[in-house]
């Protein structure tokens, strides 16, 4: 039997998980130079699960990461398997009182750029806009959830019939929602899908083209969702006259082919266009990287985002924009994100953001309690307390800059650790961070997913050796080589970092190579009529 093997983050810590691939059995020693050395294991205990340091008695505080992550529900011996059923979770931290801007009130003093990423670049493609793509993609927007059968099947032609002929152009992505129609468009909070559509439409992928299908009778119209004069247009035509748009409504469409050619007529010289780009080098600095975890399990907080929490450090000392996000999953670690606050202001929007999301849970009758999936649970993740303080990591350690509300866009002058204040679905987290600006995702996992995202490059990593062997084609960086002793946290960030740089120069992840990718899904807290 390989040697048992457990892991504490603190050594304030009263558990420590196991990390053997699966688990230790009852009777199990654990040996010297591992937390809990001497410790016999009282009962079976699985990968990625706790294991009580000492005893624990009813009321006890359980600490993980040197914070509570809840209370013995009864006596819990040393020895002992603690999940879930043994937990209570403790109540949220109230949002007053809290730390603000304690942590950094400038610069901090290792923020320095390292002299090996002085002058590192990448290969994209520049923007009108002086943004800048990993991906030269041709993007068809819809207003509304009605065209997107006929866009599907335009967009199978495009890729079928066009592409071949624009060898430049990396695909084609129709922005295809459930929005536009049927919705209280009016509603204060139907802001937030509006501009996420919107946003979305101008991801720096795309180049700065804009090609719209409307059907004609939403409520959602074009001139609303892209006001004419209101973003550049790529191709040199006055802004005000407002985005390419094909109306499926439209007199001249005469039945359903005359609709598909309409919109492969609009795509040719957009085609043209985006074919005459090239990449070229730019600076880290124009990195706009989302990052996201999705299926963790208790090693998410151990190997893979710590290593791109060091990555996340990296490129903001580099200049780039590095987005973190998952409200739920970071409510837990408030005060973390009060002190790290740039300033009084940035910590005060991190409150103003949790706080709009508790009260949205609260209309709802749920809480925090309700993010926990059965995989996270069976991955060693008792509750969202030790979800969150696992989560948080990989937001690195640098200073944190900016709040951006969902659906919104990053401007050019908000640089460095970004909150983007979302809600954890991966598929809502996805969509708001694309449509803040990402041109390249990374997404943790211990469990394991196969998502992917159409409009932009997602680095799959896996938190475990275990599961980066079985999904050997669907993972692209095995952080569980840091568990084994093979890599410090510190080498795997710099090797997560030049796979960065790789991929945003163009090198496809497995998702790209597959043409696996998840639909777009916005978060809509507004009535639907």
């Amino acid at each position: 039997m390989t040697k048992p093997l457990t892991i504490a983050m603190h050594p304030a810590d009263n558990v420590a998980i196991v990390a053997n691939d699966g688990g230790l059995p009852a009777g199990t020693v654990l040996p010297e130079g591992v937390p809990g050395a001497g410790l016999v294991l009282r009962e079976a205990v699985p990968q990625g699960h706790k294991v009580a340091l000492t005893d624990l008695p009813a009321g006890a505080e359980v600490r993980r990461y040197d914070v509570p992550i809840g209370t013995a529900l009864a006596d819990i011996p040393a020895g002992s398997w603690v999940h879930e059923r043994r937990l209570a979770l403790r109540p949220a931290r109230e949002l007053e009182g809290l730390p603000r801007s304690t942590f950094a009130t400038g610069p901090h003093p290792d923020m320095a750029c390292p002299p090996e990423l002085t002058g590192r670049t990448f290969m994209g493609y520049r923007n009108a806009d002086g943004s800048v793509g990993t991906r030269n993609l041709l993007a068809i927007t819809t207003t509304v959830q009605c065209v997107a059968g006929v866009v599907s099947h335009a967009v199978d032609r495009i890729r079928r019939e066009l592409l071949p002929q624009f060898p430049n152009v990396d695909g084609v992505v129709g922005l295809e929602h459930s929005y536009g129609c049927g919705v209280a468009i009016d509603a204060p909070d139907a802001v937030i899908p509006i501009r996420t559509v919107r946003n979305l439409s101008l991801n720096p992928n795309f180049g700065g083209e804009v090609l719209v299908v409307s059907l004609g009778c939403e409520k959602l119209q074009p001139e609303r969702l892209l006001p004419p004069g209101s973003f550049p247009i790529a191709d040199g035509r006055d802004p005000a006259s407002g985005p390419e748009t094909v109306c499926l409504q439209d007199a001249a469409h005469v039945g359903f082919h005359s609709m598909i050619e309409d919109i492969l007529d609009r795509a040719r010289p957009i085609l043209a266009r985006l074919n005459a780009r090239r990449r070229e080098p730019v600076p880290l600095s124009e990195l706009v990287v989302g990052v996201q975890c999705g299926g963790s399990d208790a090693f998410s907080g151990v190997t893979a985002n710590p290593a791109v929490g060091y990555a996340a450090d990296l490129l903001v000392r580099a200049g780039a924009t590095l987005m973190f996000s998952e409200n739920t999953e970071v409510r837990d670690a408030v005060e973390q994100l009060t002190r790290r606050a740039a300033t009084p202001e940035v910590a005060e929007g991190i409150v103003r953001e949790l706080g709009w999301y508790d009260r949205y849970l609260e209309r709802g009758r749920v809480d925090r309690a309700a993010n926990t999936t059965p995989g996270n649970k069976a991955g060693g993740l008792s509750n969202i307390t030790e979800k969150a303080m696992g989560s948080i990591v990989k937001s690195g350690s640098a200073p944190i800059a900016h709040v951006l509300p969902p659906g919104e866009k990053l401007r050019r002058d908000q640089r460095g650790l970004v909150y983007a204040a979302t809600p954890a679905s991966d598929f809502i987290c996805g969509t708001l961070q694309l449509a803040a600006g990402m041109n390249l995702h990374i997404f943790t996992t211990g469990r394991g997913t196969p998502y992917g995202l159409a409009a932009c490059p997602v680095i799959k990593v896996a938190t475990r050796s275990d599961l980066a062997r079985r999904w050997h084609d669907l993972m692209d960086f095995n952080a569980g080589r840091i568990a084994e002793g093979e890599l410090s946290i510190e080498q795997a960030g710099w090797a997560l970092l030049e796979q960065m740089i790789a991929t945003a120069s163009g090198q496809p992840t497995w998702a790209e190579k597959h043409q696996l990718h998840n639909a777009l899904v916005l978060f809509n807290p507004a009535p639907v009529t």
